[in-house]
Formats: structure tokens, sequence, C-alpha cells
């Protein structure tokens, strides 16, 4: 049993519970954000939202060289990843003081890995 009985616990339970919609409220905000990476001097230009989905996709017409595609791919897969390391960031910012306070309550279910939904290989 908890130390002072069943009003720490029933507080205990309501602190769970605001944090609960302190998480639920911040990623919903990142899901609703976006941010950008780029690569090659703003050739490339990628935009994903907080939560690593990427929505955009902008490539400079002096970026498409047809006989150069693999260096274009290089700088897509660039930008895309520069886009979700930012959105990566931005998830800790948010999510980390939150995260934080839930001390030994257990499993977050993966947000701890918000990030981890875009996952490209090294080249």
């Amino acid at each position: 049993m908890f130390p002072g009985g069943q009003g720490d616990m029933q507080s205990l339970f309501e602190q769970a519970a605001q944090m609960q919609q302190q998480l639920m409220a911040a990623q919903e905000e990142l899901a609703d954000t976006e941010v950008e990476g780029n690569a090659g001097g703003g050739l490339v230009t990628a935009t994903v939202t907080g939560t690593g989905d990427l929505v955009r996709l902008v490539i400079k017409p002096e970026a498409a060289n047809p006989e150069d595609t693999e260096t274009l791919a290089d700088l897509v897969v660039a930008a895309v990843r520069d886009a979700s390391t930012n959105a990566q960031h931005l998830a800790e910012s948010k999510l980390g003081p939150l995260a934080g306070g839930l001390g030994g309550l257990g499993d977050l279910g993966g947000l701890g890995d918000l990030g981890g939904g875009l996952q490209l290989p090294e080249r």
C-alpha cells in the first residue's frame, strides 16, 4: 500500500490522467506542425510534420540533371533526413518534459521513438 492511503493513490491517478492529456495535446500539436530540411544549398527542400510524415518535397530545376540522377536521389535523401531530424528535435522539445515527468509509469506506447517512423537507408 502507498504511504498516506487512498488519498495519495487518487492524487497519483489524477496526475497520471493530467499528464496523459498533456501528452495527447502535444502529439496533436506535433501532427499539425510542419518542419523543413534541405540539402544542396536549398536545391531540395523536404517538409515533414512534427511526427515525421513527409508532406512536401520541392526540387529546384537546376538540381534535376538527367545525366546524374544519383546525385538528385542523394539530395532528396539528405533533405528528408534533415527534415526528419528537425521533426525529432521538435518532438523531443515538446514531449521530453512531459515524458520525463512520468517517471516509472511504464511504456509510453512508442512515444519515445517518434522519429522512428521515417527510416532511410544509408547510401
